[in-house]
């Protein structure tokens, strides 16, 4: 077993690594850029090192940076966390050349899944359903064309690179595909350095749905079950559940039956979640693989009873797994709580927080790195904490999160509580009838 873990992230995933590596007896090393010396993952880790400025490229992005953290701290494994370099080939690679165990997939599972188009490839061999669409990515226009009129409008156009939804259009007639074209390459040359496309049937009516699967080092795998995640705004999920209202027992037996095909048949090893869209018709396609821990991994912990980093900690340690797959026992819902300005197009709403009431009670679980005093910088993502409630029903689990919610207290700052609120009062997310549509006709309800 690892005797000391550098976690390179920060936040809520740092501190719960931290938690678990400390009930296993493992030593933790933080690392932190310059405006993150006052967060909780510092206070609470065994050793803390700065590893640069506020900026992500000049801190948790840059490599040497945290390899040398790990040389002078003699940690003997990296967890990455999720962001920054959690599905990175390249420092996977690095951390193995610097005989440090990367807790995370190897250099050539993440080549492997990283890049949309060769993922859809590799599935489509592993015998997992396949949105009809381009054989990899598009040479050209014309190529689009052709594949457009192939598969039949509506089309959906990404880029191979993706993630958050940058690089993304919909096309619903052959008029709109030059300009959809042209664009989505320029966002994703300008997001990431790539502007390959390719190119998909768009599904009607689509869910979001993913399983979480667990694979150790001697080529078995398992999964955990099935997220709903298709509330979303701009393909940012906003709140995720377990068990999905809209599954089946025969729909889950045969999507964890394809996920865990998928994992043995790339011999993926440590925890990750194949991702699906499920049309209207119950019809599941792969859409991803994410090579790493999931932001919404508390909601499936809470209804199995089973802790997912210590998974990844004892799988990266050469520990098999059992190999026996686990259903939902409970409902557990997940709100992320973010720092941004609901009522006001959910602007970013950094500073100082100066109240801070957490819920508590039976069935809770806040994650949390924020605190009364805390300012929250602007320069990461805006989610500041995850409150997640667990009960023997759906609907138990609504109305416990709405009694959380109304308890939640953050003043100086704006948060999406107001929102997650009006939304468990939503007639139709309150009956489970929500797609990954359903934020465009969401609207907030004014304050009183």
């Amino acid at each position: 077993m690892f005797k000391k873990i550098l976690i390179a992230n920060r936040g809520e995933i740092a501190l719960r690594v931290i938690r678990t590596c400390r009930e296993m007896g493992i030593k933790t090393v933080a690392v932190y850029s310059t405006v993150d010396a006052e967060s909780l993952h510092v206070k609470f880790a065994d050793e803390a090192v700065c590893i640069g400025p506020a900026p992500s490229n000049l801190s948790y992005l840059k490599m040497s940076n945290i390899i040398a953290a790990a040389e002078i701290t003699n940690a003997d494994a990296i967890h990455p966390g999720y962001g920054f370099l959690s599905e990175n080939a390249k420092f996977s690679r690095i951390c193995q050349e610097h005989n440090i165990k990367f807790i995370g997939a190897s250099p050539e599972m993440i080549d492997k899944m990283g890049d949309k188009a060769t993922a859809k490839a590799t599935m489509k061999a592993a015998g997992v359903p396949c949105v009809p669409g381009s054989d990899g990515i598009l040479e050209d226009f014309n190529q689009a064309k052709k594949v457009a009129k192939e598969i039949g409008y509506p089309v959906m156009m990404k880029a191979t690179a993706g993630g958050g939804g940058k690089g993304m259009r919909a096309i619903w007639k052959e008029e709109e595909l030059e300009k959809a074209w042209e664009s989505a390459r320029m966002e994703a040359a300008a997001a990431f350095g790539n502007d390959g496309m390719y190119m998909e049937k768009l599904i009607e009516e689509p869910r979001h749905i993913e399983i979480q699967v667990v694979g150790d080092s001697y080529g078995k795998a398992c999964h955990l079950s099935e997220r709903d995640c298709s509330v979303q705004r701009r393909h940012q999920k906003l709140t995720e559940e377990t068990p999905s209202p809209f599954m089946t027992d025969e729909l889950r037996e045969k999507m964890g039956d394809a996920a865990v095909k998928a994992a043995e048949y790339i011999k993926y090893e440590g925890a990750g979640t194949v991702e699906f869209l499920v049309d209207k018709h119950r019809n599941f396609y792969f859409m991803e693989m994410n090579t790493r821990i999931q932001v919404e991994h508390p909601i499936t912990e809470q209804v199995i009873d089973y802790d997912l980093i210590r998974e990844q900690i004892m799988v990266a340690a050469g520990v098999p797994i059992s190999g026996k797959n686990y259903l939902p026992q409970l409902h557990s819902i997940e709100c992320r709580i973010n720092a941004e300005d609901p009522y006001n197009d959910f602007r970013p709403s950094p500073g100082k927080i100066t109240v801070l009431h957490a819920p508590g009670g039976h069935g809770v679980r806040l994650d949390t790195h924020v605190y009364a005093g805390y300012t929250i910088p602007s320069n990461y993502d805006s989610m500041i904490a995850k409150l997640i409630t667990t009960a023997q029903t759906r609907e138990e689990a609504i109305n416990k999160m709405k009694r959380a919610l109304d308890e939640f207290v953050i003043e100086g700052i704006k948060t999406t509580i107001p929102f997650h609120r009006q939304l468990m009062d939503e007639p139709d997310y309150v009956a489970g009838n929500y797609t990954t549509k359903f934020m465009e006709s969401f609207k907030m309800k004014e304050l009183n």
